[in-house]
């Protein structure tokens, strides 16, 4: 869940909570009852909604045995979590994976506290990961130019909070010298990206997918070695130390329309994923 996500359902929800406090105005009758009843079911749809896409909707699609067709030849299966096309009797099944693999450095940018986060896109790493994977996948990239200021001003607030949590942390006798010394590096990375900001560098924002298909005679042998290749993408890109999710519901399918038109801008990109904050 992103942070804009946290906060509109914390606001929204204590809208429902001031409703529930003024309950008591209506007295204790019948009225008072609805008031505080609306309110408590607006809060719970609040928070089932955000996940809505990701357990929810594939539950009831699963349940009632409902399917999507993107387009023409194609569709949605009711566990939300792979596209099949029917050619001639074989079945072809496509799913995704989550692959922020390699995060935005700037420029010249260095992390001298761990050389292995310089590495983490070497050509060797690449290969090593690859190497055991007997099957064609593909890894996308969208990225785009960020607006600098919007950037700067997100990362002096990231540092700010940072520093507010060092100061907390140090004001404590028994404080962890590990901690303190992750919060300072952190620290140190964001004040190195606004210093390439100032000199001129501008940033760039990235969505990484994985995209993998396999083929059966029957839509479940397709189904069953999907799920075998995504677990072996999974498994060999595990080096990356990074989390790769199967991608289910509303993202697969936004996912499936990038190969006929990619977004259009940075906000698109932004409101239509929850996994790859």
């Amino acid at each position: 869940m992103d942070e804009e996500t946290i906060v509109y359902l914390a606001f929204t929800s204590l809208v429902a909570l001031i409703a529930m406090a003024g309950a008591s105005t209506f007295g204790k009758g019948l009225i008072a009852d609805v008031v505080l009843l609306l309110a408590l079911l607006t809060i719970g749809f609040l928070l089932l909604f955000n996940f809505a896409d990701f357990v929810i909707f594939p539950i009831f699609t699963s349940m009632l045995g409902i399917s999507f067709q993107p387009v023409n030849n194609y569709y949605i299966v009711k566990g939300q979590n792979a596209v099949i096309k029917n050619v001639n009797g074989l079945f072809y099944a496509t799913g995704y994976i989550t692959a922020n693999l390699f995060p935005y450095v700037f420029k010249e940018e260095r992390v001298e506290e761990n050389p292995d986060e310089q590495l983490a896109g070497s050509p060797d790493k690449w290969e090593r990961a690859i190497m055991s994977i007997g099957f064609p996948f593909k890894f996308h990239v969208l990225s785009a130019g960020l607006d600098v200021q919007k950037t700067r001003d997100e990362l002096e607030g990231k540092r700010s909070y940072q520093e507010f949590q060092l100061s907390r942390l140090l004001q404590n006798p028994s404080a962890n010298d590990v901690v303190v010394t992750d919060i300072q590096r952190r620290i140190n990375m964001i004040q190195a990206k606004i210093d390439r900001i100032s000199q001129g560098e501008k940033p760039i924002a990235a969505l990484m997918y994985l995209e993998t298909t396999a083929v059966g005679i029957s839509e479940k042998a397709a189904l069953d070695s999907l799920s075998e290749q995504i677990k072996q993408l999974q498994v060999s890109f595990s080096a990356f130390d990074v989390d790769l999710s199967r991608i289910v519901g509303r993202e697969l399918y936004t996912l499936f329309m990038y190969n006929f038109m990619i977004p259009t801008s940075v906000e698109a990109v932004a409101t239509q994923f929850n996994q790859q904050g």
